[in-house]
């Protein structure tokens, strides 16, 4: 599914760095502001232990795991909403994204220029949050001066609505909170979807700090926490430095090793990975034969026949049924045909929602 999150922040705080760890794709991370002006676009492998289960079990000939894609975007200064720096082309590529993973410096290195001259996580956090919601409250007023009129004049119920959540909305906005922060229902979704607002993204903050905050935290850390408690976002902690070390170490061995003298148990980017999966809505539905298990990205809430459409658009035009086992009913059963045998494989119709973990088998004709 080519669902995007995309890596923002101010410039010399790891994005690139970040970004080359996740990816084979080598953006040029450098100390100055704007290495990155083109958005680079990686498809990043996610991690799920379930397939290496799948394997063992299976025996297939190949597997094949899912995959996000993260776009690093061009460092934004104050000033972007009104195209100061690369605002302009920032504003436009962050629009294409369907989250954002913001990275945030949040470690002292003399060596390592900072824009503004000092390091204040929480301060670059509302630069770009402010230079977002001054972008989004331009958007929402131009929609407002085409609603109002006749919300206010006819009876066009739609029209009166759509002004009324616009309201609401600008109202947030102008409090210098992010429209995310809005209580909007999902019946009022549809009448700002045109907006494409940058502030109703989901979001995912990611501190960059020095080795030794990674396991103890710091106090950049701690005002971060204290900043977005109140967002409904999650905060993850990277040394993007030592992730960069990790990644250019070319055996899994080598790997584990690096981490268990870290006292760590998996890599900073895997959770980071993770997260971007989560803040995307996104879940994972698996096949499984003899020529391969594969991993397949869905969206949270979609139904057997949409899953199937993931795999071929014939797959959901001529859906017949599905063929669901549990992942924990496959493992612990150790194959389809034990499954079958112990009743442990439903027949499901169109309006089966598929779970993260089912083994599907589609029937349909074409």
């Amino acid at each position: 599914m080519a669902l995007q999150c995309g890596i923002v922040g101010l410039p010399n705080v790891g994005k690139s760095t970040l970004f080359n760890c996740l990816s084979n794709a080598k953006a040029q991370a450098a100390n100055f502001p704007f290495c990155t002006i083109e958005p680079n676009i990686g498809v990043i492998t996610v991690p799920d232990d379930r397939l290496t289960v799948l394997e063992k079990l299976v025996k297939p000939e190949r597997v094949i795991p899912t995959t996000v894609e993260i776009v690093d975007i061009a460092g934004l200064v104050k000033g972007a909403s009104k195209g100061e720096g690369l605002g302009n082309k920032f504003l436009a590529n962050i629009r294409e994204t369907n989250a954002i993973i913001h990275v945030l410096r949040c470690f002292d290195d003399p060596n390592v220029i900072h824009v503004d001259g000092s390091i204040n996580p929480v301060r670059d956090k509302e630069i770009i949050d402010t230079e977002l919601q001054l972008k989004d409250l331009e958007t929402i007023d131009s929609k407002i001066k085409r609603v109002e009129k006749q919300a206010k004049t006819g009876n066009d119920k739609e029209a009166k609505k759509a002004y009324e959540v616009l309201l609401q909305v600008k109202n947030v906005l102008e409090q210098g909170k992010s429209a995310r922060a809005t209580h909007l229902s999902e019946s009022d979704m549809p009448y700002i979807a045109d907006c494409c607002l940058l502030t109703i993204k989901p979001v995912l903050y990611v501190c960059n700090v020095d080795e030794a905050s990674v396991k103890t935290g710091n106090k950049y850390i701690k005002a971060v926490k204290e900043a977005v408690k109140d967002e409904n976002a999650e905060v993850l902690v990277i040394t993007a430095q030592m992730e960069a070390e990790i990644a250019s170490l070319e055996t899994y061995e080598e790997r584990q090793l690096f981490l268990a003298d870290m006292g760590l148990q998996e890599p900073g980017v895997n959770k980071l990975i993770k997260a971007a999966y989560r803040i995307l809505s996104l879940q994972t539905y698996f096949t499984a034969g003899v020529k391969e298990v594969r991993a397949w990205t869905i969206i949270k809430g979609m139904t057997a026949p949409q899953a199937a459409g993931v795999i071929h658009t014939d797959f959901e035009k001529g859906f017949i049924r599905a063929e669901v086992i549990k992942y924990a009913d496959f493992v612990a059963l150790g194959s389809e045909t034990a499954c079958k045998e112990a009743g442990k494989m439903g027949i499901e119709g169109k309006e089966y929602v598929v779970n993260d973990g089912d083994m599907m088998h589609f029937r349909f004709n074409v």
